[in-house]
């Protein structure tokens, strides 16, 4: 048996997030200034611990011989659009089946998985920010699919921009 959807309030497990990530009430700017930093710090702070905790776990190996302005176009660009759209519809269905809370749990644990089969290392630091943007998608449907996705992408965009100048700071 499937559940209304329901919406994206604040559960109480997770009444640790801060409270602005579960209102669409103000500009999507300052909302979106607001986010990422939160999906920022931490998933570099579990970057670093990973990293000195377990040197040898694999990490993403990204295709340099590209070129490294398509390389940050298809990481800046491309890819916060093309898995937003993905998560779109299984953060919703998820959503209608075991309510938002849940949904934003199992999806950020789903990224986690799919980003592991490319390198183990990537999948233990991605299911925070895509926990924040499973809550973000849930929270601002509620001001349309329009303003769910952009408000996501622009947040998925500055993560990936700071982890795409990570790497060619590594690159060169």
């Amino acid at each position: 048996m499937t559940r209304a959807p329901e919406p994206a309030g604040r559960p109480r497990y997770l009444a640790w997030l801060p409270a602005f990530l579960f209102r669409a009430d103000g500009p999507a700017w300052r909302y979106v200034l607001m986010a990422w930093p939160l999906t920022l710090v931490p998933s570099l702070a579990l970057g670093l611990v990973f990293g000195l905790l377990f040197p040898d776990l694999a990490r993403p190996d990204f295709p340099l011989g590209i070129g490294l302005p398509f390389l940050l176009f298809l990481l800046v660009v491309v890819s916060p659009v093309v898995e937003t759209l993905i998560l779109l519809p299984v953060v919703l269905l998820l959503q209608r089946l075991f309510g938002s809370g849940p949904a934003a749990i199992v999806s950020a644990g789903l990224w986690a998985l799919a980003h592991s089969l490319e390198a183990a290392g990537w999948g233990l630091v991605v299911w925070w920010p895509f926990l924040i943007m499973s809550i973000t998608l849930l929270t601002w449907r509620a001001r349309g699919l329009g303003a769910a996705l952009g408000v996501t992408v622009a947040i998925h965009a500055l993560q990936n921009a700071v982890a795409a100048l990570l790497l060619v700071g590594g690159a060169g």
